[in-house]
């Protein structure tokens, strides 16, 4: 977040006299009140000061980087996960390549016939079916797909920092988001590398 010089003059003040109120604020840079008001909530609210009824603003001592990672470690799966892209353990390796096609994803999620996450498919693992001289129309993706319980999930209220982690220790582009179902995992939604980068584009503009 860039500050005004008067935003930067009010932190050096606080710094220097904390606790100290508004009026006092708005007295040594010779303004009103009402006239700092709205600097005095924007640094609130952003978290450089925080205010306490009836005694004054404090600094926080927080540096810009230290509040957006504190945003970060805030924000959860559920805030930024989408619609997952879900086939059927019997369907053709030929039409899930159609689907990963028609709906512009990098990974499926497979279920069994009573809805529950049963695999994953990636494009490597449909490439890799594809260079045999098998007929794909009538190759299941049950064959070639990851199983459980060797996939890596999340749930909704999981940390989004942490599902990135597993992103990125897995190697993978995208995290079924699952709830516990009666005998498995029902899949709810998916986190992908595009959730991230569109967490941290939204936090970098934020900061503006």
């Amino acid at each position: 977040m860039e500050l005004t010089s008067r935003q930067e003059q009010i932190l050096e003040i606080v710094k220097e006299n904390e606790p100290i109120t508004g009026e006092s604020i708005a007295e040594k840079l010779n303004l009103t009140r009402a006239t700092l008001r709205p600097d005095l909530a924007i640094l609130t609210m952003a978290g450089f000061l925080d205010a306490r009824p009836r005694v004054g603003y404090f600094y926080t001592g927080r540096s810009g980087s230290e509040l957006f990672s504190q945003k970060l470690k805030q924000i959860k799966v559920k805030d930024y996960q989408s619609i997952p892209v879900v086939v059927d353990e019997n369907v053709s390796v030929y039409d899930a390549i159609c689907t990963m096609f028609l709906e512009d994803v990098g990974t499926l999620f497979v279920v069994n016939g009573k809805s529950d996450l049963a695999g994953v498919l990636s494009r490597k693992d449909l490439l890799r079916a594809s260079l045999g001289k098998q007929d794909l129309n009538e190759v299941p993706v049950h064959i070639i797909m990851t199983r459980m319980p060797n996939i890596t999930m999340c749930e909704k209220d999981d940390l989004l920092i942490e599902a990135a982690q597993k992103l990125i220790e897995k190697q993978i582009d995208a995290l079924p988001v699952v709830k516990k179902s009666e005998e498995g995992y029902e899949v709810i939604g998916r986190i992908t590398k595009t959730n991230m980068t569109r967490v941290l584009v939204e936090l970098a503009r934020d900061e503006r």
